[in-house]
């Protein structure tokens, strides 16, 4: 039975390790990214926001997100 547990600790913690979500209570905007093997974050949104010089709701900040493995949902 305590083999079982480890068993099934492990592998939900194997299937969880490669994705990722941003939740920051702070900032409404950072609500509902996910990303799977992306850049870091907070250098991500700083690239994309110099780069489109446009905010996380525009079409292109999602491009160019996306571009660096995040997704909103």
């Amino acid at each position: 039975m305590k083999r079982l547990l480890v068993l099934a600790a492990l592998s939900a913690a194997l299937m969880t390790s490669a994705c990722v979500t941003v939740i920051d209570a702070d900032h409404d905007d950072d609500l509902a990214w996910h990303g799977q093997n992306a850049q870091p974050f907070d250098s991500a949104r700083a690239e994309c926001r110099a780069a489109t010089g446009k905010g996380q709701r525009s079409e292109a900040f999602r491009g160019c997100m996306a571009e660096k493995g995040w997704t909103r949902s």
